[in-house]
């Protein structure tokens, strides 16, 4: 190896090292969560489907479904897509609803969650 090589050389430690491997955490603080063998972006997500489910199992919704996308057209051309991570019919309320569980409201997902009423006619609900 030459000298010059040997200064381009940089030196870390082993718990550097361990670190670079490591995944970012989540910007917002969310911690993936598996449950019932599924995996959910957050704890709070995790909990909601754990609430469906048990809604569920009373009679009281159906046709669950996990992570619904819709496609966001604008005068015949695809713009965007939005997916969401519930859509299920309520008995209790009599009605279709759409799900998203936010600890954060980003700049996207509220210009999305506009297109969503605007093109499909569609309230997306969030709970925190």
């Amino acid at each position: 190896m030459t000298s010059s090589q040997q200064r381009a050389m940089v030196r870390i430690s082993a718990a550097e090292f361990r670190e670079i491997g490591k995944p970012a955490a989540n910007k917002y603080g969310a911690k993936k969560t598996v449950l019932d063998g599924i995996r959910f972006d957050s704890q709070a997500e995790a909990r909601y489907y754990a609430e469906l489910q048990t809604r569920a199992k009373a009679g009281e919704v159906y046709e669950v479904e996990l992570q619904p996308r819709f496609s966001l057209t604008i005068n015949g051309e695809l713009v965007g897509s939005y997916r969401a991570d519930f859509q299920f019919y309520d008995a209790t309320q009599k009605r279709m609803r759409v799900v998203d569980v936010k600890g954060v409201e980003t700049r996207d997902f509220k210009i999305k969650k506009k297109l969503m009423r605007a093109i499909h006619k569609i309230d997306v609900e969030v709970v925190k």
